[in-house]
């Protein structure tokens, strides 16, 4: 990591990530995976499971089938991305063209400021000031603070809110009106998943985006009435193949729609572009957040990222 990254479960200072290939003649597909702790995931566990789908990937398993072949998650993001990546490669086409969907545009991401002191967080902020839109990691208390240094140090960029599940209910009518008076548009995940229930009925002052509480299509049902947005993260739904179908059952239901990532390299982000055009705020910020990226990586001007070539992926 470019320096130490904390959110409200804890900090690291480098980031775990498993690249996979699939070889067919002389195409190779790659994709890279960030398995979560959050979720049960480890380096191992992933690996595990990886290597448990080799014989039905060396019988010809396709991206439909392993749908049903691996739950949601880390490991079955990196296999149907690298399929994605093959059937590109073998196909000359883009990945967007295989998926018949609009091609993703430059487009601006959010840039994160880790968890810190008001102190620590009002310098980052002076850093970033030049930026349009700054997400800030926060975890309950002392969150009034530090959102109100960042608006100090970055009195002109637009503000978002992470709290990772780091709130309780009673801090929701507490804290968004004051942070709604400094401009934050929308809160990621401020409770539980588990306590989502808290949010039904309540008429918030600044919108909320469900993340650790949304995966899947499966979990639409349950987030309608508690959540207006959802964050759409490949190592959560499973792969590119879910994630669209996901944004495109959530735009039909009305949810607006975050498209985030893990903190990985540009492999990780690439597939993730193709959701892009169906975004309303983007999060793709993981490779600005590392001490070196992959190569060849995404074209970042400031935070407006480009479409990966296909070299890189797709």
């Amino acid at each position: 990591m470019r320096g130490t990254f904390r959110i409200s479960r804890g900090a690291r200072t480098e980031t775990p990530t498993i690249i996979t290939e699939i070889e067919q003649g002389t195409a190779v597909g790659r994709a890279e995976c960030v398995p979560y702790p959050r979720y049960g995931e480890s380096i191992d566990s992933v690996l595990a499971e990886i290597e448990g789908l080799r014989p039905a990937l060396e019988g010809g398993l396709q991206r439909d089938a392993l749908q049903d072949a691996l739950p949601a998650g880390a490991a079955r993001n990196a296999i149907d991305c690298a399929l994605w990546d093959l059937e590109a490669k073998q196909s000359s086409k883009r990945a967007w063209e295989l998926a018949g969907i609009d091609p993703p545009l430059p487009v601006i991401s959010a840039m994160t400021l880790s968890l810190d002191t008001p102190q620590k967080m009002s310098e980052a902020a002076r850093a970033s000031a030049h930026l349009p839109l700054l997400k800030l990691k926060v975890t309950g208390e002392g969150d009034l603070e530090r959102v109100q240094a960042v608006r100090a140090g970055a009195p002109n960029s637009r503000l978002i809110v992470d709290a990772n599940e780091g709130w309780r209910p009673k801090m929701l009518d507490s804290l968004l009106p004051d942070l709604a008076a400094l401009g934050v548009e929308m809160v990621e995940q401020p409770l539980p998943a588990a306590e989502d229930d808290a949010l039904l009925g309540r008429d918030l002052a600044i919108p909320v985006c469900a993340d650790e509480g949304c995966h899947t299509r499966a979990d639409l049902d349950r987030l309608e009435g508690r959540y207006p947005m959802i964050n759409v993260k490949l190592d959560k739904s499973g792969g590119l193949t879910e994630a669209l179908a996901l944004v495109q059952e959530a735009r039909a239901r009305g949810f607006e729609i975050m498209v985030g990532c893990m903190v990985g390299s540009s492999l990780a982000m690439a597939p993730a572009l193709l959701l892009t055009p169906f975004a309303d705020y983007v999060d793709l910020d993981g490779p600005l957040l590392l001490a070196r990226d992959c190569q060849p990586g995404l074209r970042y001007d400031g935070v407006m990222v480009h479409p990966p070539e296909a070299e890189l992926w797709g």
